[in-house]
């Protein structure tokens, strides 16, 4: 079990996928479908591994969760991170997190991962993410940093950090109304100036950043990171990224890679970024972080004594995108109003939520802001991806 529960007993209900109807239930009805459909096309595996997807398929849509085998190299984690209670039961009734969590990591199996044998190591998803940052778009956005002046860095990169979660291809994958993410964003809650605050222009500390997606994200989050290094705001940071592919989209050290090679082969302003970040993991002042927990289906109330001694000592963490938020402040129907810092009250340093809306979980809400907000589209604001919030509890 985790070695540090919560100090504030939850006071929502923990969210199931099983309401018809819901944005949960539809995930696990339709989205792990298209998904599973989706990664069979990108390769040719052969005929195990379609046999393998086509049981995962019957089993999560239709079935019940299934234990891992004894062998596995990790069935020990999952033990302990709760299999036992989730074990016989549908993947609807059990909670949503873990069963999203779960199914990634049997898809993994599922495709030869693990291995022993010749698929150990690929990512099923990565020609997704390559398509992606490859792409037209991405190109435009690089070439658009040269034409930023030095006033306005600041808050066009946090601001490219924010929304380039829009990009978050699991998301795009299966939604019905793909070009709705096109429409005019805005922002739910805006703490923009509390974070500043927190990374002073002579900042020595620390950054963590908690990374979510690849591709046109995780450029920007990178970015983000040479301006914060190059301009001395702070003097070391840690990107935290997944220890194996997650969530379709999710950021490991191969697509850190994949993404300072895309930097440092463009042009102007774009080379420089990748010229710092190059030189800035060379010598330490970048790291790159996959702690197992990264992948874990709990919550950070529930984060090991390791890593959360080590984001204690960071001046700040910044915790990206959709999926993060929800483990930061809980997988939970809480009330929009409820406060930020109340439910991110575990976590061991200052933290800042960066997070396109594309689930229900939503807290640190203005009462007139949720009341606009309903007023104007009903629920859809909560999961449709044209909003977004910074929130900072220091």
């Amino acid at each position: 079990m985790p070695d540090t529960p919560s100090p504030h007993p939850p006071s929502a209900p923990v969210i199931l996928g099983n309401e018809p109807g819901s944005f949960p239930h539809s995930v696990l009805a339709e989205r792990h479908p298209a998904i599973i459909r989706q990664v069979r096309d990108a390769f040719p595996y052969g005929p195990a591994q379609h046999r393998a997807l086509d049981a995962l398929l019957a089993g999560c849509t239709k079935g019940v969760v299934e234990p891992l085998p004894v062998d596995a190299h990790d069935r020990a984690r999952w033990e302990a991170w709760g299999m036992a209670e989730c074990v016989g039961r549908s993947w609807y009734d059990i909670p949503w997190l873990w069963s999203e969590s779960y199914f990634y990591r049997q898809l993994l199996d599922a495709v030869g991962h693990f291995g022993p044998g010749p698929w150990q190591g690929i990512d099923p998803f990565r020609p997704f993410k390559l398509a992606e940052l490859d792409s037209p778009e991405t190109d435009e956005e690089l070439a658009a940093l040269g034409a930023l002046s030095a006033d306005d860095l600041d808050r066009a990169l946090l601001h490219g950090s924010l929304w380039g979660n829009r990009a978050d291809l699991g998301f795009r994958l299966s939604a019905a109304h793909a070009g709705s993410a096109d429409t005019a964003p805005g922002l739910v809650a805006d703490d923009s100036e509390t974070l500043w605050s927190l990374l002073p222009s002579t900042g020595a500390g620390t950054l963590c950043l908690i990374a979510d997606n690849a591709g046109r994200e995780l450029i920007p989050d990178l970015l983000l990171i040479a301006h914060l290094l190059e301009r001395g705001r702070i003097g070391r940071a840690v990107l935290h990224i997944k220890p194996y592919p997650y969530y379709v989209s999710d950021a490991t050290t191969a697509d850190v890679l994949d993404a300072l090679r895309r930097l440092t082969g463009a042009r102007r302003a774009a080379v420089d970024y990748g010229r710092v970040l190059w030189s800035a993991m060379a010598d330490g002042r970048l790291a790159l972080r996959a702690h197992p927990f990264s992948a874990a289906p709990l919550p950070y109330a529930d984060m090991p004594d390791d890593l959360r001694g080590e984001l204690a000592t960071a001046a700040l963490t910044v915790v990206k995108g959709d999926l993060n938020y929800r483990r930061l402040v809980g997988d939970r129907l809480w009330a929009p109003t409820t406060p930020f810092g109340d439910v991110t009250a575990h976590f061991p340093g200052p933290v800042a939520a960066l997070r396109t809306l594309k689930s229900d979980v939503i807290t640190g809400l203005a009462p007139d802001t949720e009341a606009a907000l309903v007023a104007a589209e009903g629920q859809r604001w909560r999961t449709g991806g044209t909003h977004a919030l910074i929130q900072v509890r220091t």
